[in-house]
């Protein structure tokens, strides 16, 4: 596997840990304190180091893939803009008592996050495709990430859909490594050598 590119899929399964903690933390917070409007700086500085460190990781995750991985120019597009999106909800979320136009129990919001997010989970297909693990992984990977829907029907905010995103691509970063290491799937890199067929004919041979 190409070190770089080994280093990004670690990379965003980390990154995304880390945003499973900070919907943890979220889910804990709002549980305890959201119906008093309580605001309790340390959960907040806890959840916010999560958030940071989990961008960090996704940044780097960004850097090492798109400047490793040939083509792929829909992936390379929609994989930064996706990060954006859940650093603008997530900021949105953990100052929503400060702002009056967050809705976070919004069912349209948590609809367009779920497709949005779908979609650019769909873009990852292009890393092999027409192999069947890889399919079947974008295809479980998707459906989880619809699934986050179910949160606003449910009672809870925006930060259940950001969860089962996580998750979503936890399985999907931690499939792919698992896949190329047993070398079921191949991503082309820039600097591979180039493989070459030989074809040998025994037509004229004795």
């Amino acid at each position: 596997m190409h070190e770089k590119l080994s280093k990004g899929l670690t990379f965003g399964l980390l990154g995304n840990v880390f945003f499973i903690l900070f919907s943890l933390v979220c889910l804990a917070y709002y549980s305890i304190f959201g119906k008093e409007g309580i605001v309790v700086p340390f959960i907040e500085v806890i959840a916010y180091l999560c958030e940071a460190a989990g961008f960090v990781f996704m940044v780097l995750a960004v850097i090492n893939i798109n400047r490793t991985v040939r083509m792929r120019t829909w992936l390379k597009i929609s994989f930064p803009l996706y990060i954006a999106m859940e650093l603008v909800l997530m900021v949105l979320e953990l100052n929503s008592y400060r702002i009056e136009f967050y809705k976070p129990y919004s069912l349209l919001l948590a609809i367009v996050h779920s497709v949005a997010s779908a979609a650019v989970c769909f873009c990852f297909y292009s890393l092999d495709t027409g192999k069947k693990g890889l399919e079947i992984t974008i295809i479980i990977s998707v459906a989880v990430i619809l699934s986050g829907m179910l949160g606003n029907i449910l009672g809870f905010r925006i930060y259940f859909s950001i969860l089962i995103n996580a998750v979503a691509y936890v399985i999907l970063f931690a499939s792919v490594k698992w896949m190329l290491g047993r070398g079921t799937i191949e991503i082309d890199c820039h600097g591979d050598k180039a493989r070459v067929t030989e074809y040998k004919s025994t037509f004229f041979g004795e």
